[in-house]
């Protein structure tokens, strides 16, 4: 019998290693709704946050602020009375919706497999 280790990744905690550092930011509550909010086109802040069930002001306010520091979200201010801001995503925003829709297909194909899953694990867990 062989005795060969298999050599292990090893996720380093520092900027270096891209799923802390970018897979971790994307894959937080709100970032991929908001992504696929806009997908269609640019949308404005109250579109959004009507679109998104359950997001407060804060939390979209900080969300768009963390994808525009990434590069995925372009936030454009129309300098009129009211001002008027509109959100659009950026070619890379466009690219990580097209890479993560495989995620959100298999998701919705099995979201019912899932929570049958989640439910007789919690029944066995009473």
């Amino acid at each position: 019998m062989s005795s060969t280790k298999i050599e292990r990744r090893v996720f380093l905690k520092n900027e270096e290693c891209p799923i802390r550092n970018v897979v971790a930011q994307i894959g937080d509550k709100w970032s991929i709704l908001i992504l696929f909010s806009l997908v269609d086109g640019p949308d404005r802040f109250n579109a959004l946050k009507s679109r998104i069930q359950g997001i407060s002001q804060r939390m979209l306010t900080q969300t768009l602020r963390d994808l525009e520091r990434d590069g995925y979200v372009l936030r454009t201010v129309y300098p009129q009375v009211p001002v008027k801001v509109e959100y659009e995503l950026t070619e890379l925003g466009r690219g990580l919706a097209a890479s993560v829709w495989k995620l959100v297909s298999w998701a919705d194909s099995h979201h019912e497999e899932i929570r049958s899953s989640r439910a007789h694990y919690d029944q066995q867990q009473v």
